[in-house]
């Protein structure tokens, strides 16, 4: 599910039709995000355009609502009005405010209907899923990746408070540092390939200190990587 959405419609338009083309199968879709204080009407008018200028073959739209970042929201009002004019597009949204209670009235007002709404952090993972959550997508996924999935799976069996309380531990350390350079680390470490550290501007890579300490915390946890020669 690449994303595909830019501050400049055309190329969002181009990004999303070479996405479609090459059979994503889905594409990731932030609102534009230069202009702040848009109205639905514009946000509506920017949906559109993609879908009709990409045409019959567009991938899945899911929308990428991420207030703290973008500053421009995509409200419950929107997500309703695109449904109702592109039923077989819009297929989902990833809820990045970290707000349960914005994710909670997506759900609410949605997911029953097919649309799938995805939290961007699996410590909610088991307060959304019995309210129809498609799961999550979660940057710490791709550091653990075995743990959130069987989480993902035995939610409702009897170790799934456990799985929930490990992946939150796991979760918090990561957030307690800048979360991608701290990732980034990490994944060196274990990998023993020490460029991984490096992160692009304007993020600055971890100091040893830090990594020192993150890593200790996850140690602690009983956090691995499974298939990496530490």
């Amino acid at each position: 599910m690449p994303g595909t959405g830019a501050c400049a419609l055309p190329d969002a338009v181009e990004l999303t039709r070479h996405a479609s083309k090459l059979g994503a199968a889905g594409v990731l879709v932030l609102p534009p995000f230069y202009f702040k204080g848009v109205s639905d009407d514009g946000l509506f008018a920017y949906y559109a355009e993609i879908i009709e200028r990409v045409g019959s073959g567009c991938a899945p739209i899911y929308l990428y609502h991420i207030p703290q970042m973008t500053q421009v929201p995509i409200t419950l009002g929107l997500i309703e009005r695109l449904l109702k004019r592109y039923p077989r597009v819009i297929a989902g949204a990833k809820d990045s405010s970290g707000d349960w209670s914005n994710t909670k009235a997506m759900l609410d007002h949605f997911a029953a209907s097919g649309f799938d709404v995805f939290p961007a952090s699996e410590s909610l993972l088991s307060q959304s899923l019995p309210l129809g959550g498609a799961g999550c997508i979660s940057a710490t996924v791709n550091v653990n990746p075995a743990a959130i999935h069987r989480l993902f799976q035995s939610w409702q069996g009897p170790e799934g408070e456990a799985l929930q309380r490990q992946a939150d531990a796991v979760r918090k350390i990561f957030q307690s540092a800048p979360m991608i350079p701290a990732m980034k680390h990490v994944v060196s470490r274990f990998s023993a390939h020490a460029p991984w550290r490096a992160v692009r501007p304007p993020l600055v890579a971890l100091d040893d200190a830090a990594g020192r300490g993150v890593l200790a915390q996850l140690e602690a946890t009983g956090f691995d990587m499974p298939g990496y020669p530490r």
